[in-house]
C-alpha cells in the first residue's frame, strides 16, 4: 500500500515539474517575442535620443564649428554666456512669452471647455472645430498666414481702417511683435481644452445640486467646486505648456522672418540657439545652450511639482 502511494507521488511531483518547465518555456517566448517587438523603440531610443544626448552633452564642453575635429574647451562655452547680451535678450523674451502666453492660453481653454460642457448640440463638431488650430498653430503655413494678418496691411490693420484707426505693423514693431507670438500661442487652446473638457465631465453633478440648493452662487460654486476638482487638470496642463513654450520656435521663426526681429524681441531662446549653431556653426557653444534649456525647463517643472501640494487636491 505504501509502494502505491509513493508511485502516486512520484508521478504527481513529475507532473507538476512538467507543467513548472512548460510555464517556464512559455513564459521565455513571451519575453522574447515582448522583446522582438520592443526592439524598434529601444533602436529608436538610443539612436534618436540617448545617443544625440551624450553627444551634445559632450560637445557643450569643446569648440566645433561642424567643419574641424570637436576642441575640448571645458568650461568655455558656459563661461562666455555670462557675458553674452544677446542670450541674456533670448532669456528675457523667453521668461515673458512663458509667463504671459501659458496662463493666458490655460484661462481661454476653460472658459471654452465650460462654455462646451453645457451640453450643446453638435458638441462634437465643436470640439473639432475648436481643436483644428492646435493641429495648425505650429505650422509653417499659418504662421506665414500670421504674418500676413498682422502684417502693415494685413487683416487687422484692415478691420481698423474701418473705425478710422491707423494700425501699426504689428510684426515690424519691437513693442509690439512679441504680442503677435503669444497671441498666436493662446489661439491653439485646443488641446488643453479638450483635457478640461474631459475633466469637468467627471465632476459629480451632486457637488453642485447641493451647492445650488444651499444658495451658493455660480461664481462660488467655480471657485469651491470646479476649481479644486480641477486642479490635477490644471496643473497637468501647466507643466507641459510650460515646457512646450520653451520650445517654441516655429512660430517666432517665421513670423520674424528667421531674424528674431525686429530689435531682437522675438529672438527666443531656441531660436539664438539655432542661429549659434547653424548660422554661426558655433555649435559647440549651441550644445552648451540646450543643455541650459534643459536646465531650466527641469527647475521650472521640479518647482511647479514643488508648489503643487498647497494648491492641487486630489479626490481621495
Amino acid at each position: 500500500m505504501s509502494a502505491i502511494t509513493e508511485l502516486s507521488r512520484s508521478r504527481r511531483k513529475k507532473g507538476a515539474e512538467g507543467e513548472s518547465r512548460a510555464v517556464h518555456t512559455e513564459g521565455r517566448h513571451e519575453n522574447k517575442a515582448a522583446f522582438v517587438f520592443l526592439l524598434p523603440w529601444l533602436i529608436g531610443l538610443v539612436v534618436v535620443t540617448i545617443g544625440p544626448m551624450i553627444a551634445s552633452l559632450y560637445l557643450s564642453f569643446t569648440s566645433y564649428n561642424l567643419l574641424q575635429a570637436p576642441k575640448w574647451i571645458g568650461l568655455g562655452n558656459f563661461e562666455t554666456m555670462l557675458g553674452d547680451a544677446r542670450l541674456a535678450n533670448s532669456l528675457r523674451v523667453t521668461f515673458t512669452y512663458v509667463v504671459v502666453s501659458v496662463p493666458l492660453q490655460l484661462i481661454f481653454a476653460l472658459f471654452i471647455a465650460m462654455v462646451l460642457d453645457r451640453g450643446m448640440r453638435g458638441l462634437s463638431i465643436y470640439r473639432s472645430v475648436f481643436y483644428l488650430p492646435s493641429l495648425l498653430g505650429s505650422s509653417v503655413a499659418i504662421a506665414i498666414l500670421w504674418r500676413q494678418i498682422f502684417g502693415t496691411s494685413g487683416l487687422v490693420n484692415q478691420v481698423l481702417a474701418w473705425f478710422g484707426i491707423q494700425g501699426p505693423g504689428w510684426v515690424s514693431n519691437p513693442k509690439t511683435a512679441l504680442s503677435t507670438i503669444i497671441l498666436l500661442h493662446v489661439w491653439t487652446f485646443g488641446a488643453p481644452m479638450l483635457i478640461f473638457l474631459a475633466g469637468l465631465r467627471q465632476v459629480p453633478t451632486m457637488y453642485y445640486e447641493a451647492a445650488e440648493m444651499d444658495g451658493a452662487s455660480a461664481r462660488q460654486r467655480f471657485f469651491k467646486i470646479t476649481l479644486p476638482l480641477l486642479s490635477p487638470i490644471i496643473f497637468f496642463n501647466l507643466v507641459l505648456q510650460i515646457i512646450g513654450s520653451f520650445q517654441s520656435f516655429t512660430q517666432a521663426f517665421i513670423v520674424s522672418g528667421g531674424t528674431g526681429g525686429p530689435a531682437d524681441s522675438t529672438n527666443f531662446y531656441t531660436m539664438y540657439l539655432y542661429q549659434k549653431g547653424f548660422t554661426q556653426l558655433q555649435m559647440g557653444y549651441a550644445s552648451a545652450m540646450a543643455w541650459v534649456l534643459v536646465l531650466i525647463i527641469g527647475a521650472f517643472t521640479a518647482l511647479n511639482f514643488i508648489v503643487s501640494r498647497f494648491w492641487v487636491f486630489y479626490d481621495d
